[in-house]
């Protein structure tokens, strides 16, 4: 507990963060170090409403984290390498929507005088936008070759020119800037949250959704596709596997002969182009003139799709006989991917 002889503003502040993180919602620590002022704002203007963010000392927030009964040791968890941290609190998002949220704020700034690269930093090789001046040796004294090529500054060879871990010069920071490259990644970085008593680190909250979503679509795919495969009656499968029945009965019916409303016209069209075949063999003397009318339509259709079969072959060339039989096989129903495009 705070010693009676503190200050009346540190009890204060320690009863309103003890509030803050015994309301209702996820409460979590976020590192804001190194982010500048005006950043900051732009930043928590953009969250507004989403969630608050509470700036204190480590020592006053501990003070409020065992006042709100929380664990201790999740505090010093969450403490762990955050260099200025800060209490958020949420009550309308849940841990992994307020990681995403906050990943979106972060942004790379040029690297200053000793800090640390956060990993390795490599320059490629290729032309630059910079004409010919005294920046092809600021570049060369900083460890980035460079010379004059097709009227431009050209950097010769892809180098790293730091390590992870290694300091960073001021002239190097500056030159790495005019290339556009920013090292030192600022923003609200989200070291860990606890809702409803459960501690979630950072690194379990950092979700592939677009992976996760085509996971899910594949294996409901897959799903339906066995579900109709083994007759699986269901309010989804049914439409699939009555339309596929229906098509399988109709080509039964008709290899059996079986005459009724559905394959009635099919014989018809069937015995009507038999009839036309031999009436096509015969001489036309045998024939009255409403059968010559018809075998005269029905050549001149055919002459007018064999021209139209000719062009496309010249077009486009013969349609491989792999492509048909393929076009065949995706006649039946393939289940959700067919429904997915």
């Amino acid at each position: 507990m705070m010693s009676s002889k503190a200050a009346p503003w540190k009890k204060d502040r320690v009863s309103e963060l003890a509030e803050i993180l015994s309301c209702d919602g996820i409460v979590g620590i976020v590192d804001i170090g190194g982010v500048p002022a005006s950043n900051m704002l732009d930043m928590r203007n953009t969250l507004r409403g989403q969630l608050t963010l509470t700036m204190a000392k480590k020592t006053l927030m501990r003070l409020a984290w065992k006042q709100a009964g929380l664990e201790m040791d999740e505090l010093e968890n969450l403490f762990e390498g955050a260099i200025q941290p800060c209490i958020v609190h949420s009550d309308s998002l849940s841990s992994f929507e307020l990681f995403a949220e906050l990943e979106k704020t972060r942004q790379g700034r040029a690297a200053k005088e000793g800090e640390a690269a956060p990993s390795d930093i490599v320059v490629e090789k290729g032309p630059t936008e910079f004409g010919p001046g005294p920046i092809v040796g600021e570049f060369n004294a900083v460890g980035i070759p460079a010379k004059i090529d097709k009227g431009k500054v050209a950097i010769q060879k892809t180098v790293t020119v730091v390590e992870q871990g290694e300091e960073i010069s001021g002239d190097l920071g500056i030159m790495l800037a005019k290339l556009g490259i920013n090292p030192i990644e600022i923003g609200l970085i989200l070291i860990g949250t606890i809702e409803d008593g459960e501690f979630f680190p950072a690194s379990s909250l950092d979700l592939d959704l677009d992976g996760m979503r085509d996971d899910i679509i594949t294996a409901t795919s897959g799903a339906f596709n066995l579900a109709c495969n083994v007759r699986w009656f269901s309010a989804v499968t049914m439409p699939t596997l009555l339309s596929k029945a229906s098509s399988e009965a109709m080509s039964v019916a008709i290899e059996a002969g079986v005459v009724n409303d559905e394959t009635a016209s099919l014989f018809i069209s069937r015995a009507n182009a038999h009839a036309m075949a031999i009436a096509g063999q015969l001489d036309s003397s045998a024939l009255d003139e409403s059968l010559v009318e018809a075998l005269g339509a029905a050549t001149s259709v055919s002459a007018a799709a064999a021209t139209s079969d000719a062009a496309s072959e010249d077009e486009g060339g013969d349609t491989p006989a792999e492509e048909e039989e393929e076009e065949e096989e995706d006649a039946g129903f393939d289940g959700l991917g067919d429904l997915f495009g």
